[in-house]
């Protein structure tokens, strides 16, 4: 017999409040095309991409989930005290160690929180909120802080056709903490590794200690690239519109629902044909209301949920209340599908 005393946690969990930060440069389309042949009509309907912002050197890593997460707290109606675990999703915080969210945690004035960062691409958030969910449960933290954050700018070659117009910057945070009802359903997540290449960095961060000057992308005047997000955009595009399909209905049964039973969608916020196909594949009822996001924020990988869900409360479009399914995808391949209920 274990020795072991059980652990005791709330029977539930629930997102208690969101926030979000965008950076205060917006970029039109035109900007990109500065450094790629194509056109605004050409990047509108292959994305739905008008504009995406770009952080300034002041909006770091760190001050965007700052703002983000003072947001969600407030919405939350918790104080930074409470907070038993800070977990943050992001592939664009280039230092190995320490992770940001130890720095987060401290800025905005949490305590000793357990804080980790994660690097889950796309589905970061997915994971992130999945793991929260773990904590509270289990009894190992009350109130968890989950904050999808990117600076993708600064991982985007503005010369590859493909991507150059895709990435924007942000953050996005939501407070989880107990609940007495099942708000936050069983995930559906895996990986399909054998896709890896698909989706993935130009150059490993040692590869720029070689020297060796031809195994490095070169820019148009001769200089080294920094490392790139690449990708292959019809297999990535096939793969997410098919295979996302049937994970996203997978949360569905395992949520106990069916889309009649939806009022919001949530997808990843990587390209509005991609949502068209995956809202027809599912046939959404007319009454679900799609976030559609990307059209003014880009592709903001693992911020982009958390961002699309505030952007929906803060202009009425989705109320408190009201059942969401939310699917992330990416780089890895990952994925992460749940239905929530929003705060």
């Amino acid at each position: 017999m274990s020795k072991i005393k059980p652990s005791k946690g709330a029977p539930y969990a629930r997102i208690m409040g969101v926030g979000g930060y965008r950076p205060t440069r917006v970029v039109p389309n035109e900007v990109i095309l500065e450094t790629i042949d194509s056109s605004d009509e050409w990047i509108r309907s292959r994305s739905g991409i008008a504009t995406r912002h770009w952080a300034s050197d002041e909006e770091t890593v760190a001050a965007m989930s700052v703002e983000a997460s003072g947001k969600a707290i407030a919405d939350a109606g918790i104080t930074p005290e409470q907070i038993g675990a800070v977990v943050v999703s992001t592939v664009s915080h280039f230092k190995q160690t320490p992770a940001i969210a130890t720095e987060i945690a401290d800025k905005i004035g949490a305590g000793k929180p357990a804080a980790f960062d994660i690097s889950a691409g796309c589905a970061g958030f997915g994971y992130g909120l999945t793991l929260a969910k773990g904590m509270i449960v289990e009894g190992s933290a009350e109130y968890v802080l989950v904050i999808g954050v990117e600076r993708l700018s600064d991982l985007t070659d503005l010369e590859d056709r493909a991507t150059a117009f895709l990435f924007g910057d942000g953050a996005g945070a939501v407070i989880v903490g107990p609940s007495q009802e099942p708000e936050i359903g069983p995930t559906v997540w895996g990986s399909e590794g054998d896709k890896s290449e698909t989706i993935k960095q130009t150059v490993a961060w040692n590869d720029l200690h070689v020297g060796d000057v031809s195994k490095l992308p070169l820019d148009r005047e001769g200089n080294i690239k920094f490392p790139a997000i690449t990708q292959e955009g019809q297999a990535v595009f096939r793969w997410a519109v098919f295979e996302m399909a049937k994970v996203a209905q997978q949360a569905l049964d395992a949520a106990g629902i069916t889309a009649d039973d939806l009022d919001v969608f949530i997808p990843h916020q990587a390209n509005e044909r991609i949502i068209d196909s995956m809202v027809k594949t599912l046939k959404l009822p007319e009454h679900v209301t799609v976030a559609r996001d990307v059209r003014t924020t880009g592709n903001t990988s693992a911020a982009s949920i958390p961002l699309a869900m505030e952007r929906l409360l803060a202009t009425g479009e989705a109320k408190s209340g009201d059942t969401a399914l939310v699917i992330g995808f990416g780089a890895g391949l990952v994925y992460a599908a749940t239905v929530v209920t929003l705060p």
